[in-house]
């Protein structure tokens, strides 16, 4: 691998610390339990607060890749989006462990998310530009798994010097909830130290650029163009449907999993913790692993392999009583959200034209976003309705079920399977 497709891969390790420790496993945990008045209430109100980042994310990632490609700033426009992200997150040290903070951690863990999401657009644009069509596999999946082993570092350190020290380090006060509060800080710091050499080493755009104007009026209509020719392009268009539910189900899955197992199973801060350290080792290990193999067996026969296998195994989790068969599914489970992730990367990255990357990547987040709000409405709707947090889970089942049935009727060409 070059130097640069290093330096591309080590953006995922700086910033899966946010959707590790802010999005899944700490935050998440304490906004339900020390901030919301109860668990049921702090998910459905978890739930709303996605839904409302996942229409934003809808309607602006496609445009803004569009324009990234008509002015030839995507590497510009992903360190803007992470500089928002770092900010946002550093913000979540405000929320006190009292109800009338709600709107505040919410508002902050929302545009962070955006941002996020946004500057995943640009990001997965420029894997073209640091591999090598027959390598694009490999550099995906070593960036997924690189994802996770950041992800559980930074989890890690969390653990170790903020929430397990009795008693706590740095001054940080128990009572008003500091030591897991500053673990907001601690995910902030560390993207903001691990991102730059993918914004530093990464080649600008050469030659002339048109002004933003410009670039905006030529991205949308790129942007219009790519939807209108979308019905004669079945497999695209399958293929992006087929993502748009699966993809649902992750992101739902990703947001609540931690707050599933705080309410559910009664897991605390610490144990929370640990369980987000061994689901990101089996997930780095899945995600590296079947990089390994998969420019060999094909994105698509990747993709549908682990979205069977997590149909299977998230349906288990919904009637397992027990605190260990939880364990056992669950990190059964995070060997295959990393080969799903990083194939569907890589199959958009073979099917994208050089010229169209950021626009079509997208297109590939408006997959993943423009009904993004329906798996945290549908949870948060049928937990509020039913009191139950195993009963709002189960969307997770159906939308990953739906995805994968339609990725079944996709037939594949050779730039696919290559």
């Amino acid at each position: 691998m070059t130097r640069q497709a290093w330096a591309w891969a080590l953006y995922d390790w700086a910033n899966s610390a946010f959707p590790t420790v802010v999005s899944t496993f700490v935050i998440a945990a304490y906004f339900t339990k020390g901030i919301a008045p109860d668990p049921a209430t702090g998910q459905a109100q978890w739930g709303w607060m996605q839904t409302v980042a996942g229409i934003v994310i809808a309607l602006l990632s496609p445009a803004l890749g569009a324009v990234a490609d008509a002015g030839g700033r995507r590497r510009l426009m992903l360190g803007l989006c992470t500089a928002v992200m770092v900010v946002a997150t550093a913000g979540i040290w405000f929320a006190r462990p009292q109800p009338e903070d709600a709107l505040w951690a919410l508002a902050c863990v929302g545009l962070a998310t955006i941002a996020f999401e946004l500057g995943t657009v640009f990001y997965n644009s420029l894997l073209p530009e640091v591999a090598a069509p027959a390598q694009i596999g490999r550099v995906s999946g070593l960036a997924w798994g690189l994802g996770y082993a950041g992800g559980l570092v930074c989890l890690v350190l969390a653990l170790v010097v903020l929430v397990q020290p009795k008693p706590p380090l740095f001054g940080l006060d128990a009572a008003s909830a500091e030591p897991v509060r500053a673990t907001a800080l601690l995910t902030a710091a560390w993207v903001a130290a691990f991102a730059w050499p993918v914004l530093a080493l990464l080649p600008g755009a050469q030659g002339p650029r048109p002004g933003w104007w410009a670039a905006a009026q030529g991205g949308m209509a790129e942007i219009i163009r790519l939807l209108r020719g979308l019905p004669r392009n079945p497999v695209m268009a399958r293929f992006l449907v087929a993502r748009l539910f699966y993809t649902d189900g992750l992101n739902t899955l990703f947001a609540f999993g931690a707050i599933y197992a705080a309410g559910v199973f009664g897991m605390g801060f610490e144990e929370i913790l640990v369980f987000g350290i061994a689901l990101n080792l089996t997930a780095g290990l899945g995600a590296a692993g079947f990089g390994l193999v998969e420019d060999r067996v094909g994105s698509k026969r990747m993709v549908m392999v682990a979205l069977g296998a997590l149909v299977l195994l998230s349906a288990g989790l919904l009637v397992v009583e027990g605190k260990p068969a939880f364990w056992a599914l669950a990190l059964a489970l995070g060997v295959f959200i990393g080969p799903a992730q990083a194939a569907s990367r890589t199959l958009m990255a073979r099917l994208a034209p050089p010229a169209e990357v950021a626009a079509h990547f997208g297109l590939f987040a408006l997959s993943g976003r423009v009904t993004g709000f329906l798996g945290p409405a549908a949870l948060a709707a049928i937990t509020t309705a039913t009191g139950s947090q195993r009963a709002g889970m189960a969307t997770v089942v159906i939308f990953l079920a739906l995805g994968a049935a339609i990725l079944a009727g996709v037939r594949p060409y050779a730039a696919m399977e290559r």
